[in-house]
């Protein structure tokens, strides 16, 4: 797969048929090996591992309803009342992070009201508070440990 600009982890992959999967501890289970997973895997035992996120406060791949239309939020950080509190994008390492990834996520937090967003192709990361008394996002230079959400 890619080398990301992220803390390796020990992987866990698997063979099915001729397909490679992934074991994702948040869902229990094997999941498909592409490369947007791959960043996901990594970026979610880097937020439990390095900046001390509670393993049962985030979500793999949140279903939400906007009228008759799906949407797959990548992964949700909850907080201890069980609301929305931060919603993480990834995108594969091969993708340049553009306006359009915002806009999707920005779209998610329409509906969920976060106070941050994150978008990470693995290679690149970018954090923003939400300001909602003046209608913007600030982006942060870092991503934030737990402890100071």
């Amino acid at each position: 797969m890619y080398r990301l600009n992220l803390p390796l982890y020990p992987i866990k992959i698997t063979e099915k048929g001729e397909k490679r999967q992934i074991f994702d501890f948040l869902r229990r289970k094997y999941v498909a090996l592409t490369p947007e997973e791959w960043v996901r895997q990594h970026f979610v035992h880097f937020l439990i591992e390095h900046k001390g996120y509670p393993k049962g406060l985030l979500a793999n791949e949140v279903e939400m309803k906007i009228g008759e239309k799906k949407l797959r939020c990548d992964t949700i950080l909850y907080n201890k009342e069980a609301l929305p509190r931060m919603i993480i994008e990834y995108k594969a390492p091969t993708i340049q992070l553009q306006q359009k990834t915002f806009d999707q996520i920005s779209a998610y937090n329409l509906l969920l009201k976060v106070d941050y967003l994150i978008v990470s192709n693995g290679l690149q990361h970018y954090c923003c508070k939400m300001d909602y008394a003046e209608q913007r996002y600030i982006f942060l230079e870092d991503i934030p440990n737990y402890e100071i959400l």
